[in-house]
């Protein structure tokens, strides 16, 4: 417990070991005292810590299932919260994935106090600090722990920035903004002298908010600086908008009104579809009815707070899925280059690809953004990647994600909480669809938000788009400045990139295809292909599963029988364009499973999941970690792969179709 500026820990310390009959040991009342040479489990996702389904709740519920999407199933409802911990221990890259606070969340009402771990990702680590769930990366803390010593509240602010300092000392954000309203605390003044600066900074720079809460708007910034920035866009899915509501009303009062609600967006857009693989066993415990009332209660706060709601569509009278994903939608409708973009998810970032700053907030955050219209952040450091040249033929963005990310700044985690700023001819000649993957899948590695800098493209985009004019348009253009600071720089030969496949448990653990073998030395067999989500359900991805499966009935084959092939939109826009270019028609005489807009499978939420460990997927979406999408191994693929791998039966490429597609030899 905390006694002011301490803390006492009197509970017991849960080491999350990669030996399983260890953690089960501890679970069953054993005490684990610390040992520097116990192997602990790395990359524990926020999937893991509360599984999709776990999210239908948003109140002390969550503790009954904290961390019961462990890999390997040892932990098991209530085992944490009446286990009597106080303190969890892992490994690296603790909080990697989804943006969603109900993970942490689920940790303190379980009675987790401390998380200690070697390295924490930033989103996570922010909606933790937001909560007053305290946390270190500091091991030497686990042997006085043990001893029962008081342990500084500096401890656990030490090494951080002066607003989250304040915010764990104050016991949360919400504790800290009554005391900023009231005038009894304030941010430091931003100070930091006129500078070359990167696009972010810039963007970050002119979001400063400089004085109490009203002005905004800095001569510079640089990594490091803490401060709160005005967002130009705010939006929340179902999965958060409840919890964002409760908390809004809870930290600003039961009639609070949201400001500017003009700029904020709610999408009816995560479980749309999720009646179709609800398994019997969810539906016997009620979830049916909980998740069916996170809609209901976002349409009720939409309603009452007066924003817009992206909503559910019919088509000749019948349900036709949602209006579109967020992220998808928030690149055709809303945003624009130069705004700061806050969103309740993660891959808020693929919305980078307009030259916006755009990133992903937990359920609190986005609860004061409501009310304040600002969000907090210390100034992340950019590492600039440089394309070059053009890709072969068969090869696309996905493919350079899943290189870069399985190289070893991401793999040692180097990349947490970096901006990723995408440049060079190679990154200009890409389209924007290619462009927002590059941008969508920033965060797979820890990564702050991904970023390209607007050029003519993306001018004709917008204009097409929303009838904008170009000259507001590029009057709206931020670019780096010429000898900006950038941590690093990578130069990538985009012609030297070759097809690539991440194999289960983790979006870094990419290699060549070329590469890929099954346990017996085999071809990797599937049973389900997936081409969907923000990531693989763009304009340009049907594009790809048009053309190989084009070619395929051109040679008189279909999507293999043992397969299904799944193809779902982004968007309700997407989909008309595909039924426009006549893929509709394609996918249907190959075989495929059509699926209206929405995220579905990807968060275990629509058609497509597997729904057996036995069961192998090859999928365009942009993670796969454990239980993700079902139960199955998901290994991750472009969409040129994934409908390839449909007809085959097995993982490959295109070009290993006889005779392959024209243009892929």
């Amino acid at each position: 417990m905390v006694e002011g500026n301490a803390l006492r820990v009197k509970g017991r310390v849960l080491y999350l070991t990669a030996d399983s009959k260890l953690l089960t040991r501890q679970l069953s009342g054993e005490t684990l005292k610390f040992d520097p040479s116990i192997a602990l489990i790395d990359n524990i996702s926020t999937d893991e810590l509360t599984p999709g389904w776990v999210c239908y709740y948003y109140d002390e519920t969550l503790a009954r299932y904290c961390l019961i999407g462990l890999r390997g199933g040892t932990i098991q409802k209530d085992a944490i919260r009446d286990g009597g911990f106080e303190v969890v221990v892992s490994g690296a890259s603790k909080g990697c994935g989804s943006s969603r606070e109900t993970a942490p969340y689920s940790e303190l009402a379980a009675g987790i106090r401390v998380v200690i771990a070697r390295s924490i990702e930033k989103i996570y680590a922010q909606n933790a600090q937001n909560i007053g769930l305290l946390l270190s990366t500091d091991f030497s803390l686990l042997p006085r722990i043990e001893r029962g010593e008081e342990i500084p509240i500096e401890e656990f602010t030490r090494g951080l920035d002066p607003i989250s300092a304040a915010i764990v000392a104050s016991g949360g954000l919400f504790a800290y903004n009554r005391a900023r309203m009231a005038g009894r605390v304030s941010p430091p003044p931003t100070e930091t002298p006129a500078r070359p600066m990167t696009i972010a900074e810039k963007i970050i720079a002119r979001h400063a908010v400089s004085q109490g809460m009203s002005a905004h708007g800095a001569i510079a910034v640089a990594p490091g600086d803490a401060l709160f920035a005005r967002a130009d866009v705010r939006f929340s899915h179902e999965y958060v908008t409840p919890m964002a509501d409760a908390l809004f009303r809870a930290g600003f009062g039961q009639d609070a009104k949201i400001a500017e609600p003009e700029s904020v967006y709610a999408f009816r857009d995560h479980l749309t579809f999720l009646d179709l693989v609800m398994p019997k066993a969810h539906v016997e415990m009620g979830l049916r009815d909980q998740a069916a009332s996170l809609a209901t209660t976002q349409e009720r706060v939409a309603t009452a707070q007066g924003i817009r709601l992206y909503g559910e569509v019919t088509r000749d009278g019948k349900p036709a899925g949602s209006e579109g994903i967020c992220h998808n939608k928030v690149i055709e409708d809303i945003a624009l280059p130069g705004q700061l973009v806050i969103g309740s998810d993660s891959h808020t970032c693929m919305a980078g690809a307009l030259g916006c700053l755009a990133f992903g907030v937990g359920a609190t955050d986005l609860a004061n953004a409501w009310f304040t219209r600002d969000v907090r952040l210390k100034v992340p450091e950019t590492v600039r990647f440089v394309l070059a040249g053009r890709l072969a033929p068969g090869v696309c963005a996905k493919d350079v994600m899943l290189h870069l990310l399985c190289q070893p700044f991401w793999r040692s985690g180097r990349g947490i909480g970096k901006v990723l700023e995408f440049t060079g001819e190679g990154t200009f000649a890409l389209p924007l669809d290619e462009r927002a993957t590059l941008t969508n899948m920033a965060v797979e590695a820890g990564g702050f938000t991904g970023i390209i800098e607007a050029d003519e493209a993306i001018v004709s985009y917008l204009v097409a788009q929303r009838g904008l004019a170009a000259a507001d348009v590029r009057a709206r253009i931020v670019k780096s400045d010429p000898g900006a600071a950038y941590v690093e720089s990578f130069d990538i030969d985009l012609a030297a990139v070759e097809p690539m496949v991440a194999l289960p448990g983790d979006p870094r653990n990419g290699i060549p295809l070329r590469q890929l073998r099954d346990e017996s030395g085999g071809d990797v067999r599937i049973d389900i292909a997936y081409g969907g989500s923000c990531t693989g359900g763009k304009k340009s991805d049907m594009d790809m599963y048009a053309s190989v499966l084009g070619a395929a009935l051109a040679r008189g084959q279909r999507v293999s029988p043992s397969v299904k092939l799944y193809v779902q939109f982004g968007s309700q826009d997407i989909r008309k364009y595909a039924e426009e270019k006549g893929y509709l028609d394609t996918f249907e005489k190959a075989g495929v499973l059509l699926v209206e807009p929405s995220c579905g499978a990807c968060i275990r939420a629509g058609p497509g999941v597997s729904l057996g460990p036995d069961e192998v997927t090859v999928s365009a979406i942009n993670r796969n970690f454990p239980g993700r999408s079902g139960p199955g191994k998901v290994y991750l693929a472009s969409p040129l792969v994934v409908a390839a791998s449909a007809i085959a039966g097995k993982i490959v490429h295109p070009v290993d179709l006889e005779p392959s597609p024209p243009g892929l030899r």
